[in-house]
């Protein structure tokens, strides 16, 4: 997978973890893929503590239209670096 900062930060620690595996979105993916989402949270985690967000992170995943994904290559956002408001929207 490979990470990098969101270009349209919504936090002020808000970055994205990828798979190389093109999966269009999590509600296509299937048991073959267990392995790589575990893979991914566990990088998203690895990469929260190295940014310094010890006092907790949200992780989103948008699906679909209404879920309002408007990158069809599943991907996982890191947000942290403040408080962040529930529900988020």
């Amino acid at each position: 997978c490979v990470a990098f900062h969101d270009i349209n930060a919504q936090a002020p620690v808000h970055f994205l973890v990828i798979p190389r595996k093109p999966i269009e979105m999590l509600s296509v993916a299937d048991s073959s893929d267990e392995t790589l989402l575990g893979h991914l949270m566990l990088v998203a985690s690895k990469l929260a503590k190295e940014q310094g967000l010890n006092d907790g992170f949200r992780l989103v995943v948008n699906n679909g239209k209404d879920g309002a994904q408007s990158v069809y290559h599943l991907h996982l956002h890191v947000l942290g670096g403040r408080q962040l408001g529930w529900p988020p929207g």
